[in-house]
């Protein structure tokens, strides 16, 4: 187990993160525990058994986390104990925790790679309580066997947030914004007249590690989704070709070259783009469904928009929705443990008050008895897909070596900021292409 551990984390030193949802740089942070009676059920007429060791994926859903990991422990009598890996390092996080006495019993296995990785310390979770309680399969991850490796707690949706009142302020509507050209009119109007406005178009861009997956992981998926060519991948290819790498190009020059950043300052970042759209700064932020919890207050009207970036036909596109949110029970923990850690899992899903919290900070929880989403970036995704619009699948899971791929396609990117000449854009389009042929190599072995 160690040596497999130790291989890992050598994988893992020149590692910039994980595509991690949030933008939180939480430090681990540890719940109380506490003794007392409990069968894990709720029930507390029986004595507790096991534990319950929560390695956390999403560092801006800590705070809830910790109140209900506090409240299982309070009915149940099961130490709960939920750790959340700072943005960017759940990689290394997990390889350093598994190798402790009492390792994590819960944790995110979220796709292809992981489970590559990590397939032999997960439980199969074909038939068992927690697997019974989905609502659907679409969100789980099975190894070459067939074995339930990990299955998804929440499912997510990406894109463009956008302010509808600021657009409005600009003299602009929402109906312009139907296809990249009607974007790009846009914002480069609204950046050109951001001093008068009193705002600008786009928020922070930064490439550093809690802000570069917005791009290298996100925004990416677009061309991989394109390539896809309606054939959805079922395993990572080998190689792509970067077909529609100039469609990323249009969004990517749209946000960087209109937003309160310049370019050449983008590398150190240092910026926070979530505060900078809550606070009404810019119009326009490339994120996720993760983000409406913190912002509903705020800006009320927020909607979420679809990547819009040349692609013929895209007037009928619709939000990228998928998950990298998938639990995993190590296979190499106790029995005790173990089902301590299932009925855990059992009572978040179907107790009302615990779901509702839960589904609060995550958007949606795919499971039967689950409260209901109030989420209105899911809302939108919903919509787009109501109105016939194709749902962007996250193809973007399937990076091969992620860690080591988005790294090489930071340094290029950067390169690029700073001198926007189409030489440095080969070097992007090398490492975004060449770069995936060899990590795919490498991942192999």
């Amino acid at each position: 187990m160690k040596k497999r551990l130790l291989a890992l984390l050598l994988c893992a030193v020149m590692a910039l993160s994980l595509a991690a949802c949030g933008g939180g740089d939480n430090p681990p942070a540890d719940s109380g525990s506490a003794s007392g009676s409990g069968d894990g059920s709720g029930d507390s007429g029986s004595a507790a058994s096991g534990r319950v060791y929560w390695l956390n994926f999403k560092p801006e859903s800590d705070g809830v986390l910790q109140e209900i990991a506090q409240t299982y422990t309070e009915k149940t009598g099961v130490p709960v104990q939920v750790v959340t890996a700072a943005s960017g390092t759940y990689n290394p996080t997990l390889i350093s925790e598994m190798d402790k006495s009492t390792p994590p019993t819960l944790f995110v296995i979220g796709n292809q790679n992981g489970v590559k990785d990590w397939k032999d310390y997960a439980m199969d979770l074909s038939g068992t309580a927690i697997a019974n309680e989905l609502n659907t399969d679409a969100y789980n991850l099975y190894d070459e066997t067939g074995k339930l490796v990990s299955i998804g707690y929440c499912y997510e949706c990406y894109g463009i947030i956008v302010n509808p009142d600021l657009v409005k302020a600009a003299g602009h509507s929402m109906d312009e914004i139907k296809n990249f050209d009607g974007l790009k009119a846009v914002v480069e109007d609204i950046h050109a007249r951001a001093g008068e406005l009193g705002f600008d178009a786009f928020t922070s861009c930064d490439m550093d590690g809690s802000s570069s997956w917005r791009f290298t992981g996100h925004m990416a998926n677009l061309e991989y989704y394109y390539e896809q060519e309606g054939q959805t991948w079922t395993e990572c290819p080998a190689t792509i070709t970067g077909k529609y790498l100039d469609n990323f190009k249009n969004l990517y020059d749209l946000c960087i070259n209109n937003s309160l950043t310049s370019p050449k300052e983008l590398a150190t970042g240092g910026h926070d783009a979530s505060e900078e759209f809550r606070s009404g700064k810019a119009a326009f932020q490339i994120q996720g469904s993760w983000e409406y919890e913190g912002l509903k207050d705020q800006v009320p009207n927020a909607t979420m928009i679809p990547y819009y970036c040349g692609v013929p036909g895209e007037e009928k596109a619709g939000l990228n929705c998928g998950t990298e949110n998938c639990w995993a029970i190590n296979a190499k923990v106790s029995a005790e443990d173990q089902q301590a850690t299932m009925d855990f899992m059992v009572w978040c899903v179907t107790d009302p008050d615990a779901s509702r919290k839960l589904v609060d900070t995550f958007g949606v929880m795919p499971y039967k008895q689950a409260a209901e989403s109030t989420n209105g970036f899911l809302a939108a995704a919903d919509a787009y897909t109501a109105d016939g619009c194709y749902v962007m699948n996250w193809a973007t899971n399937f990076q091969p070596n992620v860690d080591d791929y988005r790294a090489a396609l930071v340094a290029a990117l950067n390169q690029y900021n700073a001198d926007q000449s189409a030489a440095n854009w080969e070097q992007v389009r090398t490492a975004f292409v060449d770069g995936w042929a060899v990590q795919y190599q490498n991942a192999k072995g």
